[in-house]
């Protein structure tokens, strides 16, 4: 028994060590990319320009671009990537689905119909955060609709829920495009949903940063329950784990964190199912072990899009959406043809 437990112990400390060794392995690649994120554009800087820039950052024009333009940017490409990234693998975890995203409850589709609303009716031209505050409204909406329709109905009734409201949110999304008062305002709308860290300021990330620190503390929270229900609806209700309260974390903190950040750089896909993926074969497949890797692999992804954007020899700047989806697209269909295979 002795021999057992201890056994038992030894596995438990390596599990946490290769843990925070991986984590440690991520978070210095997200400074090297951070770095690189602060160096790269239309004009790139040198470091010294870069790092006086940050100690002096009401210096020179290099000093502007770095603490106005560029070090924003990359702090909201951090925020938004870990919020897709944790809420992808979480709902993972509840849903037992590997293809499962934070798009599934529809939470993206009524944060872009919100900021589409406002644009559409030019409140933009008038207040610059209207659209991120109006797709955080619209987020929050949609969650606690789709949370209202599939609670008690278990996990596929909930689901069904998000994409009913998602097809809902579509359809007004393209309501508002085919009845835009001008060509500008279809362009504006068109360009806000393919997603965007282009003109981002402080503004933007002191809106969102709060919801996305409160939506990501409820996502943690699901750690526990998560392990229970991976081994079952049944099993998880016999060691305790409340599944309505579970479903409510799980979604009321997706609602918030990815929420609010589509409403602050538009749609941008494919973050949220990759990351988990990415990281799984490292730390294993216990859902809470995968959850702050998921998070900081999110951030590293979009903050690499993000820098890829800038880089790619085009006329215009690419956009992040755009590519987040041209790159993700493939490895869902991996994905997909995988677990086809592995499929009894």
């Amino acid at each position: 028994m002795d021999a057992h437990r201890h056994r038992s112990i030894m596995g438990l400390s390596e599990d946490f060590l290769k843990d925070w060794l991986i984590i440690i392995g991520l978070l210095m690649l997200l400074a090297v990319m951070l770095a690189v994120s602060l160096l790269a554009g239309r004009v790139w800087l040198p470091l010294a320009d870069v790092w006086q820039g940050l100690r002096a950052p009401h210096g020179d024009l290099a000093s502007v671009i770095v603490t106005q333009l560029r070090l924003p940017r990359a702090v909201l490409a951090l925020e938004v990537g870990a919020a897709l990234g944790l809420s992808g693998a979480v709902l993972q975890g509840v849903t037992r689905n590997p293809l499962a995203e934070p798009g599934l409850l529809g939470v993206s589709s009524g944060a872009a119909l919100g900021a589409v609303l406002v644009i559409y009716f030019g409140l933009t031209t008038h207040f610059a955060a209207a659209a991120p505050m109006a797709g955080l409204a619209g987020a929050l909406l949609a969650g606690m609709l789709t949370f209202a329709l599939g609670s008690g109905g278990g996990t596929i009734t909930l689901v069904l829920a998000g994409a009913a409201v998602s097809a809902l949110a579509a359809a007004g999304i393209s309501l508002a495009l085919n009845l835009a008062p001008n060509p500008y305002a279809a362009y504006e709308i068109m360009a806000w949903l393919m997603g965007s860290l282009v003109n981002k300021s402080w503004l933007d990330v002191a809106l969102v940063t709060p919801f996305i620190l409160l939506g990501a503390a409820m996502l943690l929270a699901s750690a526990r329950a998560l392990n229970a229900l991976a081994l079952g609806e049944a099993q998880a209700q016999s060691l305790g784990i409340n599944l309505r309260k579970l479903h409510a974390l799980a979604f009321f903190g997706t609602a918030l964190s990815v929420g609010a950040s589509t409403a602050a750089t538009g749609a941008i896909g494919f973050i949220g199912l990759v990351a988990p993926h990415l990281v799984r074969p490292l730390v294993g497949h216990q859902p809470s072990r995968v959850l702050c890797p998921a998070a900081l692999a999110g951030a590293l992804l979009l903050l690499l899009a993000d820098v890829a954007t800038r880089l790619i020899p085009i006329g215009s700047e690419l956009k992040l959406g755009v590519l987040t989806s041209l790159v993700g697209t493939p490895f869902f269909f991996w994905l997909v043809v995988r677990l086809r295979k592995m499929a009894p």
